[in-house]
């Protein structure tokens, strides 16, 4: 049996899993009917097959708003040319799927507030954000759907556990690591942030600020929330942004677009509060649960990604400009 949990984040993967159940064990007879060693044998397109129609019933479920309610799992069947899939599953929403899980380890990076990280380091950026984008950035920008293909699991804890562990061969590991697990790896870093990068506190502005209609009140209160974040996550959010509009920049070669890459990032960077989220537990449908607010997140993103370059130099320039001007 395959037990399978499904989230809103990952069917993908789980479609993934299920193509290593996909072979048939037969024994061969030789002239004399002695059973010799087992072969694996794969009838023609049986994966692929197999695995369409497994994605299609993970799809269904996912929309039945009975199966979003349910907290129990649910079994099933599916069967082609002799061979049987059984699986269950369960949805997960992303408030569970993606919460926030401070780290127990003082000394880790993972799930320790990104001001705690930078102090211990003398670092304006933690020193994982700052690797993980050179690597992509020195052999990983060609790669189509770099950001938007996850990386091998087992990689991506072991990059994890160096990192926090503070392991003497890191650089050594993120050479021979494949580029996918390092972008999964910068991914999950900002989504086990105990705060996200752009805090919890301005949430409810940067959905109103991205929500203005007038081109130029909307600019001025983009801006302001930026000067309003702490120093910390502000250098590094400036710098994640410089590293994915070069990546967007190889567009054409690996296929990721500033709006692909706002879409990967932005749900991560920019997450409600538990208190905010409790606000809108009225939503009972998959796909309300898939949209709210998603949307927005990405688009905040995206306008940062669409505008000229932004300085941190100039940003606090004009805060002091606008502190004194009274």
């Amino acid at each position: 049996m395959t037990e399978i949990l499904v989230s809103d984040v990952n069917l993908n993967s789980v479609c993934e899993r299920l193509e290593q159940h996909c072979c048939v064990d037969q024994n061969q007879h030789n002239l004399a009917g002695q059973p010799q060693t087992p072969v694996l044998k794969r009838h023609t397109n049986t994966g692929a097959k197999l695995w369409g129609r497994v994605r299609s019933k993970l799809l269904r479920q996912k929309l039945d708003p009975q199966t979003v309610q349910s907290k129990n799992w649910h079994m099933d069947v599916i069967e082609m040319n002799g061979i049987k899939v059984e699986f269950s599953m369960k949805f997960t929403s992303r408030d569970l799927s993606l919460k926030r899980t401070p780290s127990k380890k003082q000394s880790g990076v993972f799930g320790v507030k990104i001001n705690v990280v930078t102090k211990r380091e003398r670092s304006k950026v933690p020193y994982i954000v700052r690797q993980c984008i050179e690597e992509v950035e020195k052999r990983g920008i060609d790669e189509v759907g770099i950001y938007r293909i996850s990386g091998v699991a087992t990689d991506i804890q072991a990059l994890k556990t160096a990192f926090d562990t503070n392991t003497k061969d890191i650089l050594v590991m993120l050479s021979d690591m494949d580029i996918n697990a390092i972008a999964g790896t910068l991914k999950l870093y900002f989504r086990e942030l105990p705060e996200p990068l752009l805090t919890d506190r301005l949430y409810p502005a940067f959905m109103e600020g991205i929500a203005l209609s007038d081109p130029a009140a909307k600019e001025n209160c983009m801006m302001h929330l930026l000067r309003s974040l702490p120093d910390p996550n502000l250098i590094t959010f400036l710098s994640l942004l410089e590293h994915l509009k070069r990546v967007a920049e190889k567009e054409p070669i690996n296929k990721m677009s500033l709006h692909n890459l706002a879409t990967v990032f932005g749900p991560t960077l920019l997450r409600p509060s538990e208190a905010e989220s409790t606000k809108g537990q009225h939503i009972t449908t998959a796909s309300d649960i898939w949209s709210h607010d998603v949307m927005a997140q990405v688009q905040v993103l995206l306008y940062y990604l669409q505008h000229p370059p932004i300085s941190f130099a100039e940003l606090k320039r004009n805060t002091l400009y606008f502190s004194t001007d009274v």
